[in-house]
């Protein structure tokens, strides 16, 4: 397949180059022939890659439903992310397993590809629970962090904890070599969240929501992440986080900036009542909040969403790529997607310049 005419991002700058791709690129540069897609007029960007994510289109990762998971790749393709973190909630053992079997043994007809777990929880704390039912809770326990990840086939990426529990910083040391670690749900001091970045965590959770906030005496959390050099994400559906936050937060952070959709079953669908993790949610407006209550609930944007927020907010159209593709394939540890280079995956995806989605590339394979 040859791309050609195209606006190609290549690091932080967009380049006047073709590519050739199979299953992956190939060629870049000034190519002969006639191409196969012309992206005249158009930007060629890496697909984005979401690393928290629990459902759109009416499902749930957590609903461990094999036949749910197919809609959502092809979800996930159209909107133009191309690897995702399957992201469960905080439930009992005997639902998080039935779960990880079925993304264990999914096999996508086409779609974006399963990079991988993501269990928020259940090893979170009571008080800054959100939306995770607390009767799910669990103190972190690496015996069941193992079960789990050996249900999944060995697919867990990323867990999240709050390193203040009892046995947080055990946990942390030992989980840390299996996967990456993310402090959030967390009442952590800035003390406790250095102890645990030392201890072996290298990641926060959807930053400023979870957690306390970042005061001048307490920076807490996001505090001890700028420190320790952490990766962070944000929710960026401009409910959750203020544009000025997140522009703060962009020159902050740099680089290690994560963008998220965090989205529910209820992405891609109209307003209305849906459940999360055993509790039900009102979507109004396209907010989500548990119902009766004004607590957040998740969001109900796609990535791309995120993306194209983050562009109106300020951000550099590069800068926001970066934080939605190749910095979450880093922060979790994926080497051969994010970024288009020679060998890496060929998953592209071309944005008009209203950034209007024309085109995505699985694997080479056109999916858009």
């Amino acid at each position: 397949m040859r791309v050609k005419n195209g606006k190609v991002l290549i690091g932080r700058s967009f380049l006047d180059v073709d590519l050739d791709f199979d299953r992956v690129i190939t060629a870049i540069g000034p190519l002969e022939g006639a191409a196969d897609f012309d992206a005249r007029g158009c930007y060629v960007i890496p697909g984005l890659v979401d690393i928290h994510t629990h459902g759109a289109v009416g499902e749930d990762f957590s609903d461990g439903k094999p036949e749910g998971l197919q809609p959502l790749a092809d979800y996930y393709a159209s909107r133009g992310v191309t690897s995702y973190l399957a992201t469960t909630m905080t439930l009992k053992e005997e639902t998080l397993s039935p779960a990880m079997h079925a993304i264990r043994d999914f096999r996508r007809n086409g779609g974006a590809k399963c990079a991988g777990v993501h269990l928020e929880g259940p090893f979170l704390c009571y008080a800054k629970r959100g939306a995770q039912a607390a009767e799910n809770l669990h103190k972190p326990d690496a015996a069941l962090f193992h079960r789990l990840n050996e249900a999944s086939g060995g697919q867990v990426r990323l867990v999240t904890v709050a390193c203040e529990e009892e046995g947080a910083l055990d946990f942390i040391r030992q989980v840390s070599r299996v996967c990456t670690v993310s402090l959030g749900h967390s009442t952590a001091d800035y003390d406790t969240a250095m102890a645990a970045f030392a201890a072996g965590a290298s990641h926060a959770t959807h930053l400023y929501n979870g957690m306390p906030s970042f005061l001048h005496r307490a920076p807490g959390i996001i505090g001890a992440a700028f420190d320790a050099g952490a990766s962070v994400e944000l929710i960026c559906d401009g409910l959750h986080i203020h544009p000025a936050v997140i522009r703060a937060t962009h020159r902050l952070f740099g680089d290690r900036l994560n963008l998220i959709s965090d989205s529910l079953r209820c992405a891609g669908m109209p307003d209305g009542d849906y459940e999360l993790g055993g509790q039900p949610i009102t979507v109004k407006g396209g907010k989500a909040t548990l119902t009766g209550t004004d607590t957040l609930a998740g969001s109900s944007i796609s990535l791309l969403d995120a993306v194209r927020n983050v562009v109106a907010f300020g951000l550099s159209l590069p800068e926001a790529v970066y934080a939605a593709s190749t910095a979450p394939a880093l922060a979790v540890g994926l080497t051969d997607v994010g970024t288009i280079a020679l060998g890496k995956a060929a998953d592209l995806v071309v944005l008009d310049r209203d950034l209007a989605l024309k085109a995505v590339f699985v694997d080479g394979r056109r999916e858009v």
